[in-house]
């Protein structure tokens, strides 16, 4: 990895501020029940397949994986390899993760591995490559570009999760169809997509998608949805025709069961680890509500006045895109992170904002200290704080009295300790953690 190296920058100042206390709280999220049988329930969805159907024994068909950290992807990946092998098929892995992984076959292999999915657990090659084939232009002069070993298969099989995406809202977001026009267009295909911008993702995309579509051998999508828990609750067979309409459909799903923090308002929040597992842009702007994109507004609540992170999940791999929505963080951390891959993102994404350096403090202590006393409170101790461990594991969360006055009274949430003093270690780091 290409690190940094920050230097420890003490500031007297927060030394003698004092944090507030905090209180355990188990919030409650919407609800749906998970799917049991993966596997059951993938074949059956196989089964639907028209086309797949209709395939010659022995012919060959990619199944495209992402990067994202879909719960029970390798379960899934699995699943449907066995089906295909029981159908009299030749399948073989492709990742589907556009300029995922450092932009390199190795690192999308490295990607998949972090998600349980290798030649050795499927059971089939895992076939990589970031060579594309041109399937033509876009009525806006951009090029849909497609992997070129999915394109020589005699059939494509897309998996992926609908759900919302890092920076907007718009009718489809992350879905078959993005994993058609970014995913398997590889890094060229994901940069002549996020060259646009915001119209781009917008109006662009799913055009592009319509095109690789109609020419590639795209047979079949499987779209998953998951719950606040991090379960299946949706495993369902898409034709091709039909996967923009799917993904708008069960978008409205997924956003219905987002997990959210309860506040319109929040002085400090302070997250323990942001990734490229847990969003795009490391962290859901649903929960944060800064995308800080120019043309872009903001979402009205949460207003969150400060933000610190923490550390990076470990199957990030050091990408810690998404830092540049946070104020501050601790030396360690960002002394640990993957310049290039952060860079390759941005700069693929053409969005740069995200992979911006916040302040960096000597230690997490000094993070928390800086978040209240920097929030515009009087009085630090009584600063409206919350701590998640991501914005994806928000069941446990720690808020202030001064915050928790605002869901006292609510059927949603149960106070799982009283308040008490968050505690570090004699080197700043942080001890009282949130269990997600």
């Amino acid at each position: 990895m290409q690190s940094p190296v920050f230097p420890a920058v003490h500031l007297s100042m927060l030394q003698s501020v004092q944090l507030p206390k905090v209180l355990r709280v188990k919030l409650t999220h919407p609800h749906a029940p998970a799917i049991v049988d993966l596997q059951a329930a993938v074949a059956s969805e196989l089964a639907k397949s028209r086309r797949l159907a209709s395939l010659n024994q022995g012919a060959s068909v990619a199944v495209a994986i992402g990067s994202r950290g879909i719960s029970g992807i390798a379960q899934v990946a699995r699943a449907t390899v066995d089906h295909l092998k029981a159908s009299g098929f030749s399948p073989f892995i492709v990742p589907g993760m556009g300029s995922h992984g450092g932009g390199t076959a190795d690192g999308q292999i490295a990607v998949l591995s972090g998600l349980g999915v290798t030649e050795d657990s499927m059971g089939v090659p895992i076939r990589a490559t970031m060579e594309v084939v041109n399937y033509g232009t876009s009525s806006q002069g951009v090029d849909a570009m497609f992997d070129k070993n999915a394109a020589e298969a005699d059939a494509v099989i897309v998996i992926n999760r609908v759900k919302s995406h890092t920076s907007f809202d718009r009718p489809i977001e992350s879905g078959l169809t993005k994993m058609v026009a970014v995913g398997l267009g590889k890094g060229e295909g994901a940069r002549r997509v996020h060259v646009l911008g915001p119209r781009g993702l917008r109006d662009v995309l799913p055009e592009l998608a319509r095109i690789s579509i109609a020419n590639s051998p795209i047979c079949y999508g499987i779209a998953l949805v998951e719950n606040p828990h991090k379960q299946l609750v949706v495993i369902e067979g898409v034709e091709p025709e039909n996967f923009y309409a799917t993904d708008e459909r069960l978008l409205v799903r997924a956003k219905s069961l987002l997990a959210r923090l309860p506040f319109a308002q929040i002085d400090a929040l302070v997250c323990e680890l942001v990734g490229k597992n847990i969003s795009g842009a490391g962290m859901d702007f649903a929960v944060t509500a800064r995308t800080d994109i120019r043309g872009i507004e903001n979402p009205p609540t949460p207003l969150i006045h400060r933000i610190g992170v923490l550390g990076v999940t470990p199957e990030s791999k050091g990408n810690a895109n998404g830092i540049g929505m946070a104020d501050y963080a601790p030396m360690d951390f960002i002394n640990s992170i993957d310049l290039h891959s952060i860079y390759f993102n941005g700069v693929t994404a053409a969005i740069v904002e995200k992979g911006r350096i916040p302040l960096v403090l000597p230690h997490d202590l000094d993070v928390f200290r800086a978040c209240v006393s920097t929030a515009w409170v009087a009085d630090p101790t009584e600063a409206r704080f919350c701590m998640i461990k991501s914005t994806a594991q928000m069941n446990e969360v720690l808020v202030s009295p001064t915050l928790f006055a605002d869901i006292e009274d609510s059927p949603d949430m149960e106070v799982l300790e009283q308040a008490r003093a968050i505690e570090f270690s004699k080197e700043g780091k942080l001890l009282t953690h949130c269990s997600g």
